[in-house]
């Protein structure tokens, strides 16, 4: 399949308009109509339904391959046209929202201090857009967290020959405003599915987002955002609960942070380089994970 004819598709599917595709691609709707005629014709079935404008079932499966194989793509590209060049003096940091803290900021100061000339640039993203930068070259090096089993790795998407070093470890908490019948069982801990009847807030980015098996909690309301100490305004005023690191909520006023008894897990945050770094990549990367030094 021809990804040029691929990514006319996908243009199409997310738009529902040949003519909004158009626009999105900068091409004539014509060149969009014949790129969908011809990706048909290759595959020999119909791919989208025009009226409405509509996946049918076999578009609706090649979707499904779309995403990934088009990100493979550009990944491999950028692998190929970074090998060809000389490396630059710069470094382009993505992060998400809880995986910045001070063990990147510390490593980013000395690194100012080692290679002064080195220009700097850090991005907050969410998870997703994180690893997919970095594997397609728009990011040099990512920071990710979640929550995991202690000592295991985090699940992130396949995207293509990505190295992922643990950075560190520490508690996982349930956020509770104080008051809140929870807030004494800080030593005991409490269980994650005997919480399932309590308010969650969703805030996919602000908080750790709950781990498999988990999908029966109650949902309150959606956080769209990065702002944790917005997120914990909501808690403390009693809106709904969240998943957060220990030492996050530790440094919050009016919120309480009770530990997960079972299942057993850690707030885990990672670094994601690829193959053959720079040498300023690769300084900031010992400077991330010592032991890689």
């Amino acid at each position: 399949m021809d990804p040029h004819l691929l990514r006319t598709f996908t243009a199409v599917a997310r738009c529902a308009s040949f003519s909004g595709a158009a626009r999105e691609l900068g091409y004539t709707q014509s060149a969009v109509s014949q790129h969908i005629a011809a990706l048909e014709a290759d595959l020999g079935v119909e791919l989208l339904s025009r009226r409405p404008v509509a996946p049918t079932e076999a578009g609706a499966r090649l979707l499904e391959h779309a995403g990934p194989l088009l990100l493979r793509l550009e990944a491999a590209r950028a692998e190929v046209v970074r090998a060809g060049r000389a490396p630059a003096a710069s470094v382009v940091l993505g992060a998400s929202p809880l995986a910045i803290g001070d063990r990147v900021a510390s490593a980013l100061a000395r690194l100012r201090v080692a290679a002064p000339r080195t220009e700097v640039t850090v991005r907050v993203l969410d998870r997703a857009a994180v690893v997919a930068g970095v594997a397609t070259g728009r990011l040099d090096l990512g920071v990710v967290d979640g929550a995991a089993a202690p000592s295991d790795p985090l699940r992130l998407p396949e995207v293509g020959p990505l190295h992922a070093l643990r950075c560190g470890e520490e508690e996982l908490v349930v956020a509770v405003p104080d008051g809140h019948p929870l807030a004494g069982r800080q030593r005991g801990g409490v269980r994650l599915d005997s919480l399932a009847a309590g308010l969650w807030l969703d805030a996919p980015e602000a908080a750790v987002p709950p781990p498999p098996g988990a999908d029966a909690l109650r949902i309150s309301a959606r956080y769209e955002g990065a702002d944790v100490r917005g997120l914990l305004g909501l808690v403390r005023a009693g809106h709904g609960l969240a998943l957060l690191p220990a030492s996050v909520v530790e440094a919050a006023g009016g919120v309480v942070g009770v530990t997960v008894s079972a299942p057993r897990l850690v707030h885990r945050t990672e670094l994601l380089h690829r193959s053959g770094p720079g040498e300023p990549v690769r300084a900031l990367i010992g400077l991330l994970v010592p032991e890689t030094r």
